[in-house]
């Protein structure tokens, strides 16, 4: 498993539906498990990948917590 962390300027909601292009059907096509204002978490192939946005000071805090797909967490991140 593992945790990264990344600030955007980008609003959470933004944040959260770029996240379920990238990961879900019309991207890598993991299936979108829970998706929530703030969150989504998407599953397949033995692992999961689950992202929280929240607004703070100005700026939005993302939180992704993956299990087999660290290299797409992390290309993920450096795209927003």
């Amino acid at each position: 498993m593992l945790s990264l962390r990344k600030e955007t300027k980008k609003e959470p909601q933004k944040v959260i539906d770029l996240a379920r292009e990238y990961f879900g059907k019309e991207g890598l096509g993991l299936e979108v498990k829970n998706l929530g204002k703030n969150c989504i978490l998407s599953e397949g192939g033995g692992g999961y990948v689950q992202i929280t946005a929240c607004r703070d000071n100005g700026t939005t805090q993302v939180d992704v917590e993956t299990r087999e797909y660290d290299f797409h967490a992390k290309k993920f991140l450096d795209k927003i």
